[in-house]
């Protein structure tokens, strides 16, 4: 591990991915904005060099281990950074999301008189989700948390002239807070029981076992579970991240791709404390899974693009929480690498989406949704879930995290299976789909496994054995994959049912719960001029 100043030269690059994307900001917004495409090239530049830093930063970590380094100290506070494998792998994503977004931006923002503005706050965004990720201690943390929330809240003001984006990021505003309180009660407490907050110290004093029976385990588990929650706009605060649509894409881009991780990777960076309280475990899990229910439901029933892809964020922070819950932790990991990419590229494509609904073949008649259809699906992934693990060498019942990534596997690929054989089914297609199936299933299982063995050092132990409580946390998401799985393959046979009809409604208003905080939003901190908000902002549609 470097740790003194001599092998500073070596960590030049880490230090430098987050301070070029920062450097911009040093500049005010009046004379970025008298020079806005020169303003918006410099961005992509600082974002491309950005990126190139965080792929340089790895030689370190890979010649000499986790770099920790300390660059001043006052009093219990350090300005220090901490390098292991996971910071690694979040710092290499963000960077190259923001070389990936600034570059869009170019041209999206061309001719906005306000262009410099916005390149200004997108790269103390992004550069302060860098900084998020490689810091040493949880106060310097702190720090970034909120300098994160803040700056994006500059972005999602960007058009102050629409009520509903300022409505949505006052929601937003007020949850952060709520979630930065949660933070430094977790942090005054941890200081106190651990007496650092340095993360090498914690996460060595986690190794030893020196920090088991801590008597406020519990207290701080359920904070930073809370604050977790608030944070990736989880059930009953997750309404102000479909609201925020009216940002410009960009913005969009890097708050589902990047941002909204944080609450993610909190778990994961403090998974070792987290774990010594079952109870802050147990909501995390209830509150994700029922979280990723009720917007997978919403989800369906939006016919806006940008709107339908906010559902689905949610959706997927919620399946993330429910996997660390079940203390997949390193699974979560590789989710949030997988859902920040892949809606990267759907947010920034969303233009593309009516084209290409234009030239999709759609087979003439009604494809076909019979049950009988979806159980030969889901009997085939069964077997195809089971022989790629069988042939990795896979044990799916070691514990709750192999279960899990099992179920996933069965289901998405039995949803994927289905939507092909419902349109056109031919003894050649039923062939090149479970080979697809098979290569994904495999895919899947490999980069698990791979992410075991590159996060094992920053994680706790995996469970070797199981309780009831374990076998329940696992056996819910399948229940509850199921239940969305059969809901969306089913839907066009239940669609003219009322009971379907009246659900499909209260769906569509999101079962009110946006209207309601919408108006206690309102209440709490009315706007300032008289305005009627949208329909969808505060007014069952």
């Amino acid at each position: 591990m470097i740790q003194t100043g001599t092998d500073a030269v070596k960590c030049l690059a880490i230090i430098a991915a987050p301070l070029l994307t920062l450097s911009l900001g040093l500049a005010s917004s009046r004379i970025l904005n008298r020079h806005g495409h020169l303003t918006a090239r410099a961005g992509s530049i600082l974002g491309l060099a950005s990126f190139g830093c965080a792929v340089l930063g790895l030689i370190p970590l890979l010649l000499d281990g986790p770099v920790f380094m300390v660059f001043g100290k006052a009093g219990p506070f350090e300005l220090n950074i901490y390098y292991d494998h996971l910071s690694a792998l979040l710092l290499l994503l963000i960077s190259f999301l923001t070389a990936i977004i600034t570059r869009y931006s170019v041209n999206y923002l061309a001719g906005d008189p306000n262009q410099g503005r916005f390149m200004r706050w997108l790269c103390l965004t992004a550069g302060s989700a860098q900084t998020l990720v490689i810091a040493g201690n949880l106060l310097f943390f702190t720090f970034a948390w909120m300098a994160v929330s803040l700056s994006l809240h500059k972005l999602l003001v960007f058009y102050p002239d629409r009520p509903g984006a300022l409505l949505a990021a006052r929601k937003k505003f007020i949850f952060s807070r709520l979630g930065d309180l949660c933070l430094l009660v977790a942090i005054v407490l941890i200081y106190r029981e651990f007496h650092t907050w340095n993360f090498e110290d914690l996460l060595r004093q986690s190794r030893m076992g020196s920090i088991s029976g801590c008597a406020a385990c519990t207290v701080i588990g359920f904070l930073l579970v809370v604050c977790a929650l608030l944070k990736s706009a989880q059930f009953p605060f997750h309404s102000w991240l479909p609201d925020t649509m009216e940002t410009p894409t960009p913005v969009s881009a890097l708050m589902h791709a990047g941002i909204i991780n944080a609450g993610g990777f909190l778990v994961v960076r403090l998974s070792p404390i987290i774990v010594l309280s079952p109870g802050a475990l147990i909501l995390l899990a209830a509150l994700g899974g029922f979280t990723a229910l009720f917007a997978s439901l919403t989800m369906l029933t939006h016919a806006s693009v940008k709107r339908a892809l906010a559902f689905s964020t949610v959706a997927q922070m919620g399946f993330m929480m429910l996997e660390c819950g079940v203390g997949a932790f390193s699974l979560a990991a590789l989710h949030l690498v997988a859902h920040s990419l892949y809606k990267a590229h759907a947010f920034l494509n969303s233009g593309g989406i009516i084209e290409i609904s234009r030239t999709a073949w759609v087979p003439e008649g009604r494809p076909r949704a019979h049950p009988l259809l979806l159980t030969m699906t889901l009997g085939a992934t069964v077997v195809l879930t089971l022989g790629c693990a069988q042939l990795l060498g896979i044990n799916l019942f070691r514990n709750p995290g192999s279960l899990f990534l099992g179920m996933v596997l069965w289901l998405s690929l039995g949803f994927m299976l289905w939507n092909m054989w419902r349109h056109f089914m031919s003894p050649a297609l039923v062939f090149r789909a479970l080979i697809l199936a098979a290569v994904l299933g495999l895919t899947g299982f490999t980069l698990h496994r791979l992410f075991d063995s590159i996060l094992a050092s920053a994680l706790p132990e995996p469970k070797e054995t199981w309780n009831w409580m374990d076998a329940g946390l696992a056996g819910f998401p399948l229940l509850l994959f199921l239940a969305v799985l059969v809901f969306q393959t089913q839907l066009p046979v239940w669609s003219s049912h009322p009971r379907c009809r009246a659900l499909y409604v209260h769906a569509r208003n999101g079962f009110y719960f946006t209207t309601l905080a919408n108006r206690l939003v309102a209440a709490i901190w009315p706007l300032n001029r008289a305005r009627s908000l949208p329909s969808s902002y505060g007014e069952v549609e």
